[in-house]
């Protein structure tokens, strides 16, 4: 069982981090979980805990740049906090702002700061602050710089932004001659096109021109719609105590191209996101669709692979995506000392951060991305203009990466991708779902 660390020396596993309040309560009650007290203080260094929920080859990225800025800050040493993925990272991480025990600093998805700024449960940024670190809104992509912002004020400094992309295997793609003269894939402008271009690579690989893994996966089914819906020009608009705002058949529309997609020939009928991976991995599929995430696994396994953008099949160009963000939980008393170190801390990382692009990700800090160390990356440079066009989850209390709103749309749209029931079924399920959600007030 995987095992997530919470202070040096004690770790809980993943089924104590997901069901244990008790345990958590035991950890509040210890300081463990809070960054208070430890070796470090006591030999005068400033301990900064930092929450955050990385894991895997992420996280030993992130290790790497937490450990660069404490070797080059002997004043400070920052304490990580590794917890689960998903609701239960940010259920604990509302308890402990809202319990006036968090850490100094902490990740969040940018699409899940809509549901904790209004509620006072993250600080604002001091951007002179910031700037005293040579950091500033000009050193953002402008969709990026503009997510950070609620009512005016910055509440998350984006470390990257890491989008759903399109790998392929060029080995594959160059023996179905659908590469270009750079020698990256061809384009293609509408969804005909695109079922041409996998079926020319499933001709290759006598099984399939395109690996989608979804079964279970919310996320997953999630990332591959909203990218297709966005490429229609058109929005989703969350707002309280309204029915949800929707272009109704840009959305059946999108669902009925996916369920296309799995036809056996093009894509495999069901599975989920490890099979599909693995599938792609060992040569038995043309393309992939998933996060920049996954490029490091990719590349471990050997294969000749490029990425690009995912192909503008609908007009507009649009890709899903979401940022690693750091914010502020709110302190009921603000140690001065600790946030200086905080704005520190953030600023080295973000200079730091072209190792974080060697794990996939694009960076947000624009001199890392105009760098010629990151141009000369690939396949990372080939999805780069994805910063471009990335589409943020609509906004909503209720809404973001590793959401119950994901789930609920796996919930209604997993039977229309399996054939069992039509796109429009399906897709007024959800919104009826989230009309209802829309009613509730916001629980945080």
């Amino acid at each position: 069982m995987k095992q997530f660390e919470v202070f040096p020396g004690k770790q809980l596993s993943r089924r104590q981090l997901l069901t244990g309040t008790a345990a958590f309560g035991s950890l509040l009650a210890a300081g463990a979980l809070t960054g208070c007290g430890g070796n470090a203080q006591a030999a005068g260094v400033r301990d900064i805990g930092f929450w955050h929920l990385l894991s895997g080859g992420d996280g030993i990225k992130m290790q790497a740049m937490i450990n660069g800025a404490n070797q080059a800050n002997p004043g400070f040493k920052v304490n990580p906090t590794v917890l689960a993925w998903g609701p239960p990272y940010y259920t604990k991480l509302a308890m402990a702002s809202a319990g006036g025990r968090p850490p100094e600093v902490a990740i969040m998805h940018a699409s899940r700061v809509p549901g904790y700024a209004p509620g006072g449960l993250i600080d604002p940024w001091d951007l002179s602050l910031l700037a005293e670190h040579g950091v500033t809104g000009a050193d953002f992509a402008p969709r990026i710089w503009e997510k950070s912002q609620q009512d005016g004020k910055v509440f998350s400094i984006a470390l990257d932004s890491h989008p759903f992309v399109m790998f392929y295997n060029t080995d594959v793609a160059s023996k179905a001659g659908v590469l270009a003269g750079n020698g990256q894939l061809e384009d293609v402008a509408s969804p005909q096109e695109f079922m041409d271009l996998a079926r020319e690579m499933q001709k290759v690989t006598k099984a399939h021109g395109l690996s989608f893994g979804y079964l279970g996966s919310g996320s997953q089914m999630w990332r591959l719609f909203y990218t297709l819906y966005k490429q229609h020009g058109a929005d989703i608009t969350l707002t309280p105590g309204q029915p949800m705002k929707v272009d109704r058949d840009a959305a059946i529309e999108s669902l009925e191209f996916m369920a296309s997609l799995f036809d056996d020939t093009i894509a495999a009928k069901s599975g989920d996101i490890s099979t599909g991976i693995a599938e792609f991995a060992r040569g038995d599929s043309g393309m992939l669709f998933s996060g920049v995430w996954e490029l490091p696994t990719l590349k471990k396994a050997g294969l000749p692979v490029d990425a690009a953008t995912i192909p503008t099949l609908y007009g507009t160009p649009a890709a899903y995506a979401d940022s690693h963000s750091f914010v502020l939980p709110r302190q009921l008393n603000v140690d001065e000392a600790k946030r200086r170190d905080v704005y520190k801390f953030v600023s080295d990382v973000l200079k730091g951060s072209l190792s974080w692009a060697e794990a996939g990700h694009i960076p947000a800090y624009q001199p890392v991305v105009r760098s010629q160390a990151y141009k000369d990356l690939t396949p990372q440079v080939h999805y780069a203009n994805a910063a471009d066009v990335i589409a943020y989850d609509p906004e909503s209390w209720f809404s973001g990466s590793g959401s119950d709103w994901q789930t609920y749309f796996a919930e209604n749209v997993q039977n229309v991708l399996l054939g069992r029931d039509k796109a429009a079924a399906g897709w007024d399920a959800f919104e009826e779902r989230t009309n209802h959600l829309l009613s509730m007030p916001n629980p945080v």
